[in-house]
């Protein structure tokens, strides 16, 4: 079916809802709280057909949605407006969440915190990826599989873009990658606040934080408890939750009291290690949370327990005995099997061949603004550098942009595809206001703002300022390779 037959013919082509009402009352396993419907068949992993569902409320009476699970296990929502203006936006969101199924909940609440694409007219459809876990060309393949999944269903777009946000940008460009060449199925792709360095070097600051952490406060682990080397994130058989952690971390640090609560020695660990790890104060727990949980589930559950971190030759500086720190804290190398197999599922080539814009928020204080600087020389090594424009914003939050400016992304990503011609970021920045007329959520953006390299502000391994992290040669020859990677 063509995208420019009408929506009420689009809207025929999903089971009408007696039918709907039919067919589920015989497979019902459960109501979900955010009004998924899921069948004893995808209980099973098995595909099933989208169901209708309600909308977020931002998008009541604006919008059909729809929910179901693919043959590969994984959980989606699919938008289609009223005023669908025949292209889709496909979302790769952030993470990765570490439950050990795909989340039911997960692409409906993403839907309601990306209503903006839908409100500009697009379609829209998200997975929520068939598991838990790291695995960048896992969510990469699930997003595909709900852009084929939406074709099947409502016709091909006119043209169809994706959207990463965070870890959704590695996962994202990843798509670009290995399904967006010249005559692939995506004619653009926007990134928002996106993990742009790639797995092996991306993570680099949590490993440098793990680190210094315990070298200051000895508690993660205690020297009571079963040993463990830090590159693991945890014992894999650990009963640690995120609130024994946090509470492990304001014992140390006193983070989250007040300056004048903390003790003398509280607050010189502080200062320590936000100095030495260049980490926000406002997002320490969360950073120190990833290098634990997530480099666990990284380690012991995607590659077999061998380590992909070092920081051997790591110089750190900024602390009050900057001598006693080098001295002390623990120091690995990584195993090369383990970082080949991380850097062949999440670094990136640079081989694009579409349109890319990507919207930053300079002060963002998860996912760093040297990211972008990262994925500059990515493309910029591989000569691609042209299908690339970034745009960034005075703004300080990692998870929630202005609708304003996300709408004027994607009028300028279309324009660009539709036209040929290279949008600037003085030409994205002027369009904003006429979409803040709408939305009200205000214009950022920072004509003069260029990020410095990565390096200055992660300590670079050996080889670390070449980019790309991983060449397309090298992505070839790795391929062919049994078991390469991590698993789906």
């Amino acid at each position: 079916m063509d995208w420019t037959r009408t929506h009420s013919l689009i809207r025929r082509s999903v089971p009408s809802p007696a039918r709907r009402r039919t067919t589920l009352s015989a497979v019902l396993a459960g109501a979900l709280a955010v009004g998924i419907l899921v069948g004893a068949s995808n209980a099973r992993g098995e595909a099933a057909g989208p169901a209708r569902t309600a909308c977020p409320a931002a998008l009541a009476g604006e919008a059909d949605c729809y929910t179901g699970r693919d043959a590969g296990g994984a959980y989606y929502a699919i938008a289609v407006p009223d005023d669908w203006n025949g292209s889709l936006v496909v979302h790769a969101h952030g993470g990765p969440d570490l439950g050990a199924d795909s989340d039911p909940a997960r692409s409906l609440d993403d839907l309601g915190r990306w209503t903006v694409m839908v409100k500009e007219g697009y379609a829209w459809a998200g997975s929520s990826y068939r598991r838990g876990g790291y695995g960048t060309r896992m969510a990469a393949a699930d997003t595909e599989s709900v852009r084929r999944l939406f074709v099947e269903e409502f016709g091909t777009p006119r043209r169809t873009y994706v959207h990463g946000q965070s870890w959704g940008g590695n996962v994202a460009a990843k798509v670009v990658e290995t399904y967006g060449g010249r005559q692939g199925a995506y004619d653009g792709a926007l990134l928002t606040n996106g993990v742009l360095a790639g797995g092996s070097r991306g993570y680099d600051y949590r490993v440098d934080l793990r680190v210094v952490y315990q070298y200051y406060c000895r508690n993660h682990p205690r020297p009571t408890e079963p040993q463990y080397p830090l590159w693991q994130g945890l014992r894999a058989d650990s009963a640690m939750t995120t609130a024994g952690l946090r509470a492990r971390l304001q014992e140390c640090t006193g983070y989250a009291s007040a300056p004048e609560e903390r003790t003398a020695l509280q607050q010189r660990n502080l200062d320590d290690i936000l100095a030495v790890t260049k980490v926000p104060a406002r997002t320490l727990e969360a950073h120190l949370r990833w290098a634990t949980f997530t480099f666990r589930d990284i380690v012991h559950h995607r590659l077999g327990g061998r380590n992909p971190f070092g920081n051997q030759g790591v110089r750190y500086s900024g602390s009050h005995d900057d001598k006693a720190l080098n001295a002390g804290v623990e120091r690995f190398a990584a195993d090369p099997t383990a970082v080949r197999d991380l850097s062949y599922d999440s670094d990136l080539t640079g081989e694009v061949s579409i349109p890319v814009l990507t919207l930053r928020a300079i002060d963002d204080p998860t996912a760093f603004v040297e990211h972008e600087a990262a994925f500059r020389d990515t493309l910029r090594g591989a000569g691609r550098d042209e299908h690339l424009v970034q745009t960034f914003t005075r703004e300080r939050e990692h998870s929630v942009l202005s609708d304003a400016e996300s709408a004027a992304s994607m009028a300028a990503l279309e324009t660009w595809v539709r036209t040929g011609e290279r949008p600037t970021v003085r030409s994205v920045a002027a369009s904003c206001a006429a979409f803040d007329r709408t939305y009200g959520t205000g214009c950022f953006y920072d004509l003069e703002y260029r990020p410095s390299p990565y390096a200055s502000r992660v300590e670079p391994r050996p080889g670390g300022l070449r980019w790309p992290a991983m060449t397309a040669a090298q992505e070839r020859a790795w391929s062919r390779i049994e078991g390469v990677g991590i698993a789906p």
